[in-house]
């Protein structure tokens, strides 16, 4: 069944849906250290896991690795944009022919407060760069703790606010500063992200992030990597 879906300027699906085709090329010349921050992502994984789910799949870098890395898991893959999902999924097929139906990869379309997910059934959650567009992390962290195995870990990297305003104004700055180094963003992509995060971002400060993880049940919280306005946290559900 054909669904339609709001402008692009109206939804972060239609923003990243839009881009689809660019969004390689324009998370590296927008984001300091993005290979580094997927491969820090990466060390700090289970070594196993049998179900594994990702919250905002994009273009598939962090789904292609954790293929890799996961060689029997199931993959459940989310993200609101379709057109990131069909990228996703060509990919996979490329590195592995065959591997959407040997391994089971999932494709769900949806927005992740949208999302029923069994209780107890995922032993490792990821997501790179997404949980921003979340506005109520409580709620989602809630959900997601009550998804995890015992015993399992969510490791995301996101985009965080300052601890005060003049840290975060600081932060911005560079970040702006890094997307207009020659070679990087024209003026109309610059304006572009800017007017994206002014519609769809909710950035939150990492000690409110542990705040509402512990909250949620979590153990073990921990920011692993930072850099400017993105960070890696980790968290564990008891295995008890």
């Amino acid at each position: 069944m054909a669904t339609t879906r709001a402008p692009a300027e109206t939804t972060a699906a239609g923003y990243f849906g839009d881009m689809v085709e660019a969004y390689d090329s324009l998370i590296r010349r927008a984001m300091p250290r993005y290979d580094e921050m997927l491969a820090r992502l990466g060390e700090y994984l289970p070594d196993h896991a049998r179900r594994v789910l990702e919250l905002g799949a994009g273009t598939g870098n962090l789904a292609l690795a954790l293929a890799a890395r996961y060689p029997t898991a199931e993959l459940v893959l989310v993200d609101a944009a379709p057109e990131m999902l069909a990228v996703t999924r060509a990919r996979l097929e490329h590195m592995e022919p065959g591997i959407v139906e040997r391994r089971r990869v999932r494709f769900y379309e949806a927005r992740f407060e949208e999302l029923s997910l069994e209780p107890a059934s995922f032993d490792v959650m990821v997501s790179s760069i997404s949980l921003h567009h979340v506005k109520d992390k409580g709620a989602l962290y809630r959900a997601l703790f009550a998804a995890l195995a015992p015993g399992g870990r969510l490791c995301y990297s996101d985009q965080m606010a300052g601890g005060n305003e003049k840290n975060h104004r600081l932060h911005w700055e560079r970040w702006i500063g890094f997307c207009r180094e020659p070679g990087h963003c024209s003026e109309a992509e610059v304006q572009s992200l800017l007017d994206h995060a002014a519609a769809h971002d909710h950035y939150t400060p990492l000690a409110e992030h542990m705040a509402l993880l512990a909250a949620a049940g979590f153990v073990g919280i921990d920011c692993v990597w930072r850099n400017v306005m993105w960070g890696i946290v980790t968290a564990d559900r008891p295995a008890g």
